[in-house]
């Protein structure tokens, strides 16, 4: 629809807005869709920040709500103002009135009533220069490659809940050196528990003797060959394995795919290798503590907020778009020794509530205050490692960033 509407106010000087899904200013979409529109003319005249929008209908159960954004735009090469018509009584009004509306002050509206008049708005809905976070397969800085957890594609046949693993392990006790924990996100924030069967370098004759085993590898080969997709059938003679084997050799640092956008830290954490992880986690193998301290910093998640996708309002980390764009900055070594000073403070403290889960010490209600205490110092590590001030809001540290990051895509 913008695409279309771009077309036909081409050379003109029509104004448009369009009710949308906030898909549209966020993640991939915004590199996707407005640079090319942008190029040929396009810009922002105005727009409503991410609201939540509900049908009328007083039925719950088929109530629809989405998060909205509203933009109003038009034409940067609009042809000159129409000749007045000296037979129109209403002619100079109609006059003026075009003449103010391409002139007009550009605004912001926010969800909590606040509104900012801007200079001019980007794909982000930010009062900033437009700038295009693309996805990248590889980071901009010399930092450490992420990727995705390993996927089974198993229909559910080699995972075991934590109310199977006892029974399981009861009538099948060879399985139990297969049997790892399995942590997708939702285990990962609340402590919870799930295994799976990590049959990796087992031999025939293993597997022969775990008739329950051999049980849950014929299910997987079924669910397979049935696919729709030509790939996953492919799988379907391999169905001991994973189908998607992505497990890291050494300690690794877990992100969350998928994290509430209530909380102003992103919970992360270091796990060990012999934990599998899902592809609901992204995963930085041989991660250090000072790239624990940036990730975990103010200025990670204030560009975590500004570029990811989302979903509803949660926050969606692609390691694409959010961490290959990433913008590190260049510490000295006492610098870096100060982050990961910090950095361990951190974990140092959430080590006090064993019986609390990431999403108990995270949530901004229940934060403990000795654990945010810790966060503000390794912020002020991790400011003074860029540069910045510490006074700087949130609005100024992204365009910082931005500036930074134009720098080092000139380069690529």
């Amino acid at each position: 629809w913008y695409k279309k509407a771009g077309d036909f106010i081409q050379g003109k000087q029509t104004h448009c807005a369009f009710v949308s899904t906030n898909s549209v200013t966020q993640g991939s979409s915004v590199a996707n869709l407005w640079k090319p529109l942008f190029a040929a003319g396009l810009h922002f005249d105005f727009a409503w920040r991410t609201f939540k929008w509900a049908n009328e209908t007083t039925d719950k159960k088929n109530m629809a709500a989405v998060h909205c954004v509203i933009i109003g735009f038009s034409c940067r090469n609009a042809g000159s103002l129409p000749a007045k018509n000296r037979h129109s009584e209403h002619s100079e009004e109609s006059q003026r009135d075009v003449s103010h509306s391409l002139n007009m002050t550009k605004r912001i509206f926010n969800a909590d009533g606040t509104v900012i008049e801007a200079k001019n708005i980007n794909g982000y809905l930010l009062d900033m220069p437009d700038v295009f976070i693309e996805s990248r397969t590889k980071p901009i800085c010399d930092v450490s490659l992420m990727n995705k957890g390993s996927m089974p594609a198993d229909d559910g046949n080699l995972i075991i809940t934590d109310q199977e693993y006892d029974e399981f392990i009861n009538k099948e006790p060879e399985s139990k050196k297969f049997i790892r924990e399995f942590l997708g996100a939702d285990e990962f924030l609340n402590n919870k528990k799930r295994y799976c069967l990590w049959l990796v370098n087992t031999t025939p004759a293993e597997l022969r003797k775990m008739p329950l085993v051999m049980k849950r590898i014929a299910g997987v080969k079924a669910s397979r060959a049935a696919s729709k997709r030509e790939a996953t059938r492919n799988l379907a003679a391999y169905p001991y394995l994973f189908a998607e084997n992505r497990q890291p050799e050494t300690d690794y640092i877990a992100i969350p795919e998928v994290s509430s956008e209530k909380r102003n830290y992103i919970p992360i954490g270091f796990m060990s290798a012999d934990i599998i992880c899902s592809n609901k986690l992204q995963i930085i193998p041989n991660a250090t503590l000072y790239e624990f301290g940036i990730l975990t910093s103010n200025i990670h998640n204030a560009w975590l907020r500004t570029i990811c996708g989302r979903l509803k309002s949660d926050y969606d980390y692609s390691g694409k778009i959010v961490y290959n764009n990433f913008p590190w900055c260049n510490p000295t070594e006492a610098q870096k020794a100060k982050i990961e000073q910090t950095a361990q403070a951190i974990l140092d403290t959430r080590a006090k509530y064993p019986d609390s889960s990431l999403a108990d010490l995270y949530d901004e209600t229940t934060m403990p205050p000795d654990l945010r205490k810790a966060h503000k110092e390794n912020d002020k590590a991790v400011m003074a490692a860029y540069g910045f001030d510490l006074k700087m809001s949130e609005t100024e540290i992204i365009a910082e960033l931005f500036k930074i990051y134009e720098k080092l895509t000139e380069k690529k």
